[in-house]
């Protein structure tokens, strides 16, 4: 399989991949398989037997990123793998925090605050702050986003609130001493061309934007954005520097007494507990033989600083960068950890990816050419200019990021000007339609709309729909503005108060109570007339219309907000959400639908879902009008509801996105729309609350930071295309002024410089005819060319359940649930697996869930108290016999992990609740009686695992997690928690879930396994067999012929007596009654 593998890698590839030991610098530019060198450098340490897999860590900057290289690598290798430390840094460092925060103080149950919850936390306690600069009168709450930016900032910079404390309090002592002789005028204390300044200095709120930091030549009486500081100047200032420290400090106690922390607070006490326990560290560094780092040029200085601490001897340590594709990093800094790096460790071996496998040359070599306008704050121009100055050392050698495509022929690049914003989309859709037809391999998933911000999608997606071409915009903000979910926001607020006449006339349009354009117009009539809200109409309605069909609309409509106003007294957020869009027919109506048309608005759906549950998880009160109010709170700190898209899920589409949201993903034909002058580059957007120079670790470049930022965005859109780049522009875009093209086209060479330079008093007469979407012109624009027929019919088009779902994708992986559900009922399969239907929740899943989770805990601390930690995996030295007799964990222990995990959702009364929570406690004092003087040796709990299955021409993967692994005389018994009470007799099928995590456990552990066991809570009693050849071998094929048959895309209805114990029993008309 190695041979394999290196056979696959170009000559610089397989350079980086048999590296062995010592530091190593990848540059690897935009498409030249830098993910591949990654996985492949890991599935070679392993196979050389340089290290388990649970030696190497593997760090990422996104979710996404990690997942996708967990994936490649599961494929590397015969064997699934379970103990891969691949992950974010923030994911990284709260598992370790999850492990070891009590060494330092920390709840191990801590909370992890996202923005919105902070921004709650500073406004619910906004009087502690005692701001004075930063509380103006008419808004107090309007600085609280900047300062969470601004904490989130000294975070990255390793700042803690005790350095800011001191430095405001230095800045106090010294005010007077910063005189320097002449009409009170201060100077100040700067170190040019270093890392910060020296303690001292003094630095004014930027009121004007704000000058290169690292800049010569700055006047001795001037601050860091050229202010002149007078005495009267500089004390406000340090009082403003104060009030931040002080505010930072309060934030940060405030987290603390709240059992919570944010997300840079996870690299920040990570870094604190290695600082303060350095045996939890030698462990790590111990464990962790090689660390590879993915995008190095976007991390900060606080994550930096962690790779550094957990490098052990060898200083094994891979990085990947490429500071031309640095969006994220702060004020430009794209190559300071780059530049750290070959400081750090002078010797290091490098190696250049320069082999492109995704663009055409001459694509390649526009973009090269223009990113070439950011020297000298670039990596190849800063290291072959020391090499030129005579600093020859073996680290320096000749740095050139000039890609060489690997693919024949010349890509298509153009320049698309319309006359106006409506015009360059009608042009921007025909050349869609017009290369979607001449391409005959070409899918609409082919084609990108890339924009610089999230307002430009609006009109391209209108216009889209109009055209018959399928899209969609992928944006991680703007949940709460989708419209389903301003649907059910609609009707919540109309349980909350009948009144909300523009509630109540947004749920009329609703398309399941199907009235009329006509009839609503006549609603409204009657609630002008009559000063009547529109719920007030309905209620008199009888009075004054006579149609029978109307009216029965109407009380149908009146009955459900009756049914549910009811409900929502006593029941909580979720389950009003669930019970409107099941009573109402709005989820049967959705998932009867294509699949097309159905899977973006469940998704949306599934995150709302959880953002109800987080709400109720984190509050006594869990009624709709809290949730309301909590969402009224969450919209007014700026935020719409954030939105995890999945771009390649679903059905074919054109992708609207943003740059950023675009990085790491290629096109074969990309379109970078809108592209005039303040919308790319945008204009220059200062940091309102600055760090202080003296504080920040990074060097910082000198020049345009803001420019070079810009252009290196636009280097990531560009090197995103495959075949074909367009770029589109206007004149016109609806204001009073002309609109320059950007300046990018004319670096590029695409407009001409005269083109840069207009009247700037050119005025664009009768501009707002086009203005408006709604206008008429919105449907006439497509006549001029031919629209799409591949999707024409807008309205939600019916399913017949036999048929093909088109498009559609096979899961990367297999769960037991996914495999059983498909063997039930391949309908029910298509509700949970594939449009991911929310399912009304249940009494006994809520309990079941409990229950689990306490016995998780239990045996955890178990563990913890023999000394055993699951973290040091097969190296760890497990617990024998009389250790684990002799563990000393109370009853009332269990009874408080029982309480603290308890959920509480879903009992249909209060009776019920206290009747499974009585149960719950009787049950965990019988398992106490059964196991205080003999617990078992417990080697793993919620183990999880990756399995392949191979067919005779295919491999596929299985994952689940296994309850709990003990160790019985040298062998293993697998067990399973059950609720209920046993069956009279297990039947094959019965076994089917263990038999799977008995082939798993063999293929992973390599030791003997006794017995498999399912666990029955409710009368603390096992059921365990071990399962045959025969029963394996059965079991295995059956995985194969049932992954086979999803993989044909048809999902049948089969209906039978389990009909009634189906999740989606009320949604689906395939039922059996």
């Amino acid at each position: 399989m190695e041979q394999d593998l290196m056979e696959k890698l170009n000559k610089e590839q397989f350079e980086a991949v048999r590296h062995n030991g010592g530091p190593l610098l990848i540059v690897a530019g935009a498409g030249t398989g830098k993910t591949t060198v990654i996985t492949q450098k890991i599935a070679y340490i392993i196979n050389q037997g340089l290290a388990g897999a649970e030696e190497i860590l593997a760090l990422t900057f996104t979710e996404k990123a990690a997942g996708e290289m967990e994936e490649r690598v599961d494929r590397l290798f015969p064997l699934g793998y379970t103990d891969l430390w691949i992950s974010t840094f923030h994911s990284f460092a709260e598992r370790i925090l999850k492990n070891h925060g009590l060494d330092i103080g920390l709840p191990d149950d801590f909370k992890l605050l996202n923005e919105f919850e902070q921004w709650a936390l500073i406004r619910k306690n906004l009087d502690k702050f005692n701001l004075d600069y930063y509380q103006p009168a008419g808004n107090p709450t309007k600085f609280i986003k900047y300062l969470i930016k601004h904490f989130s900032r000294l975070k990255d910079e390793d700042i803690a609130p005790a350095d800011y404390l001191q430095y405001g309090e230095e800045l106090k002592g010294n005010l007077d001493g910063t005189m320097s002789g002449g009409k009170g005028k201060f100077s100040l204390l700067t170190k040019e061309g270093t890392k910060g300044r020296s303690r001292g200095t003094i630095q004014s709120h930027p009121k004007t934007p704000p000058n290169p930091p690292l800049r010569k030549g700055r006047e001795n009486n001037e601050d860091d954005d050229g202010i002149a500081l007078t005495k009267e100047i500089a004390i406000q200032e340090v009082a403003r520097i104060n009030e931040v420290a002080n505010a930072y400090h309060i934030y940060q106690n405030l987290l603390l007494e709240a059992g919570a922390l944010d997300f840079g607070d996870l690299i920040n006490y990570c870094l604190k507990l290695f600082r303060a326990r350095p045996m939890i560290l030698e462990k790590y560094r111990g464990q962790f033989k090689y660390i590879l780092v993915d995008e190095f040029q976007d991390t900060n200085w606080a994550q930096y600083e962690l790779i550094k601490m957990l490098l052990g001897p060898k200083k094994n340590l891979i990085v990947c960068a490429d500071d031309d594709q640095s969006i994220y990093r702060f004020r430009g800094a794209s190559m300071s950890n780059v530049l750290e790096f070959i400081k750090d460790f002078p010797d290091a071996k490098k190696v250049t990816l320069v082999k492109n496998y995704r663009s055409q040359q001459n694509i390649l070599d526009l973009s090269y050419n223009f990113i070439q306008l950011n020297n000298p704050n670039r990596l190849e121009y800063q290291l072959n200019k020391q090499r030129s100055a005579g600093k020859k050392k073996p680290s320096l050698v000749k740095l050139n990021k000039r890609l060489i495509a690997q693919t024949n022929g010349r890509g298509e690049v153009e320049a698309i000007k319309g006359e106006d914003l409506y015009d360059e989309i009608k042009l921007v859709i025909k050349k869609i339609i017009e290369l979607e037809k001449r391409d005959e391999e070409a899918t609409w998933n082919d084609f990108a709309i890339l924009i610089r911000a999230n307002d430009a999608a609006k009109e391209f997606s209108a216009y889209l729909e109009l055209a018959g071409v399928p899209y969609q915009f992928l944006a991680f903000r703007g949940l709460y503005a989708k419209p389903i979910i301003m649907d059910i926001i609609a009707y919540l607020k109309l349980l909350d108060d009948y009144h909300e006449s523009r509630a109540m006339f947004r749920v009329l349009n609703i398309p399941v109570f199907n009235f009329s354009y006509q009839e609503l117009v006549n609603f409204n009539y009657w609630a002008n007339k009559k000063s009547w809200s529109l719920y007030e109409v309905f209620k008199s309605a009888a009075n004054f219309i006579q149609s029978k069909k109307i009216l029965d609309k109407i009380n149908a409509v009146l009955n459900l907000i009756a049914k549910h106003s009811i409900m929502a007294r006593e029941r909580i957020a979720s389950e009003i959400i669930i019970a409107f869009l099941e009573d109402s027919g709005y989820l049967k109506y959705l998932t009867k639908a294509d699949e097309a048309k159905t899977k973006e608005p469940i998704a949306y759906l599934n995150q709302f879902m959880k953002r109800a549950q987080a709400f109720q998880k984190g509050s006594d009160d869990k009624s709709v009008k809290a949730f309301l109010n909590e969402l009224a709170m969450e919209i007014d700190s700026g935020d719409e509801g954030s939105i995890a898209p999945d771009g390649e899920a679903g059905p074919e589409a054109v992708k609207i996105m943003t740059v950023h949201g675009g990085k790491g993903l290629e096109f074969k034909y990309v379109f970078i729309v809108n592209m005039v002058d303040k919308r790319f580059p945008t204009i220059p957007r200062q940091e309102m609350i600055k760090i202080p120079d003296a504080l920040i670790k990074e060097i910082l470049p000198a020049g345009d930071i803001h420019l070079e930022e810009e252009r290196r965005l636009f280097y990531v859109a560009m090197t995103r295309a495959k075949e074909g780049l367009y770029f589109s522009w206007s004149p016109d875009y609806g204001g009073a002024r002309k609109k320059k093209p950007s300046r990018f086209l004319e670096e590029i060479g695409l407009v001409s410089k005269k083109n840069l330079i207009g009247d700037e008093s050119e005025k664009i007469f009768n501009s707002s005819r086009h203005r408006d979407p709604a206008s008429r012109r919105q449907f006439s624009i497509f006549k001029q060319f031919p629209i799409s027929n591949r999707q024409t019919n807008h309205k939600l088009e019916i399913l017949n359940p036999k048929s093909e779902i088109r498009n559609f994708s096979m899961p990367t992986y297999f769960s037991y649930t996914q495999l059983a559900a498909f063997s039930h009922c391949p309908y029910q399969y298509r509700f949970a697996h594939i449009l991911r239907v929310p399912a009304r929740g249940k009494a006994v899943f809520s309990f079941g869930q409990t229950m689990h989770a306490t016995m998780q805990k239990v045996f955890e601390l178990l563990r913890e108290k023999t000394g055993f930690d699951q973290g040091d995996l097969f190296a760890a030295k497990t617990p024998n016999r009389n250790e684990a007799e002799k563990i000393n964990i109370t009853l009332a222990e269990i009874i408080k992990i029982y309480e603290k995990s308890w959920i509480d959702d879903w009992f249909a009364s209060k009776k019920q609740k206290e009747e499974y929570k009585t149960k719950g406690k009787v049950i965990l004092k019988e398992f106490f009686i059964k196991y205080k003087d003999n617990w078992p040796r417990t080697l793993y709990i919620e183990k999880g695992f990756k399995m392949k299955i191979k067919s005779q021409s295919k491999l596929y993967m299985v994952r689940g997690k296994i309850d709990r692994i003990d160790e019985s005389d040298g062998a293993l018994r697998i067990i399973d928690y059950k609720t209920g009470l046993p069956k009279q007799k297990l039947t094959i099928e019965n076994k089917e879930q263990l038999l799977i995590y008995q082939m798993a456990a063999a293929d992973l552990f390599k030791q003997p396994i006794s017995s498999v066991v399912f666990y029955y809570l409710e009368n603390n009693s096992e059921e365990e067999f071990l399962g045959t050849a025969d029963e394996l071998d059965k079991i295995k094929n059956k995985v194969i012929n049932t992954i086979e048959e999803i993989a044909k895309g048809e999902f049948p209805p089969r209906p039978s007596n389990l009909c009634a114990f189906c999740d989606f029993f009320d949604i689906c008309e395939f039922r059996k009654t």
